[in-house]
């Protein structure tokens, strides 16, 4: 559909994924399956039963498996040649240095931790690279809502909102970049659990809203690729 070409340049680019869960986990699927070769998927955790709801890795089988190992097998199997670099660990401002952004030509950002997520927009924003990110996926119902803006004019998002906040008091990003967000209205759907001693509040999800902001992330990252001559073209067949 998008010619050899195209595909071609796919397999070369160097993408790497912070987060790899509900979204980033659809993303990256999406991404494997449209012929990008060269990604490196970063994430701490492990799969666990609470993941079933809306993540790719999540199965009964892969329960207590790192998430990136899950995927790194699954995605081999769907491409063989792909080059699938895992990082079992967390972004975090200590080992910010460590992952070379600069080497990237894609950077996806779905963390969900606040400080983290502004610590990689400063950074991401100062490469070259085309640099996405993920706001609050969580507590929405309705895929239709799901949007598309640069982060400054995100609408209706409450993370987003205090994300902007955050960040407003320290250093502001280097670059405009787009954000995959929702207008939808948040559901009352979250309760507070005790996870290792410690009590969280748990907002609840479901996998086809995940899976939709993963999807429109990898959409928006395969529209910049293509050019925007080839994509109005092929658009208006």
């Amino acid at each position: 559909m998008l010619g050899k070409e195209t595909v071609t340049r796919f397999s070369q680019y160097k993408v790497i994924i912070f987060g790899i869960g509900g979204v980033g986990s659809w993303c990256a699927e999406s991404l494997v399956r449209t012929g990008f070769c060269d990604i490196t998927l970063v994430d701490y955790d492990t799969v666990s039963e609470t993941n079933v709801n809306r993540q790719l890795p999540a199965t009964t089988k892969n329960i207590g498996k790192l998430k990136t190992e899950v995927l790194q097998e699954r995605f081999l199997e769907i491409n063989p040649d792909a080059r699938i670099t895992i990082r079992s660990e967390a972004y975090s401002q200590e080992n910010a240095d460590t992952f070379h952004l600069q080497d990237y030509d894609v950077i996806v950002d779905c963390i969900d931790s606040t400080s983290s997520k502004m610590h990689l927009i400063r950074q991401a924003t100062k490469t070259d690279a085309f640099f996405i990110s993920s706001m609050g996926a969580a507590l929405k119902i309705d895929p239709l809502q799901i949007r598309v803006d640069e982060f400054w004019d995100v609408q209706y998002d409450l993370f987003a909102r205090r994300l902007r906040k955050n960040i407003r008091k320290g250093e502001l990003p280097s670059k405009p970049f787009p954000c995959v967000y929702s207008t939808e209205q948040t559901f009352e759907g979250s309760e507070v659990q005790e996870i290792d001693g410690v009590k969280k509040r748990i907002n609840g999800s479901l996998a086809h809203v995940t899976a939709a902001f993963g999807f429109t992330i990898a959409g928006e990252i395969c529209k910049h690729f293509v050019g925007k001559e080839t994509y109005e073209q092929k658009r208006s067949l």
